[in-house]
């Protein structure tokens, strides 16, 4: 059902992603909106890593509510308040996904919409 593409033409990615995958044949998709490092009662992680990991086990909790598993992911776009270190991101999301790719988008921004989030991320998932 998902296939990565990697034309020959093209570089490898940067990091552990694809730089596209194509889906056949799904019946579900699941679309999310950006997911920040919010728990269920109202705090926020204050570091980076905690951060992310709280945000991929949400994630994934939404994938178990869909009837889906990390590996129905195509794409991820993570936003990151710039000055945090990016490879604390890449590491959440390559133990989040682990032996899975999927395409993935990371982009630095000069805030989110609470000073105390550094990170959103949102992925759209395909069964």
């Amino acid at each position: 059902m998902h296939r990565q593409i990697a034309p020959p033409s093209l570089g490898p990615p940067a990091a552990n992603y694809a730089h596209a995958m194509l889906t056949t044949g799904a019946t579900a998709w699941l679309h999310t909106s950006g997911v920040v490092a919010t728990r269920h009662d109202g705090t926020v992680p204050e570091s980076l890593h905690d951060q992310a990991e709280l945000i991929w086990a949400n994630l994934g909790e939404m994938l178990r509510e869909a009837g889906m598993q990390v590996t129905d992911v195509v794409s991820v776009v993570t936003y990151v308040v710039v000055g945090n270190d990016l490879a604390t991101v890449m590491a959440a999301r390559d133990r989040a996904l682990g032996t899975h790719r999927a395409a993935s988008t990371l982009v630095p921004v000069p805030a989110l919409a609470q000073p105390r989030w550094h990170m959103e991320i949102a992925i759209v998932a395909a069964r």
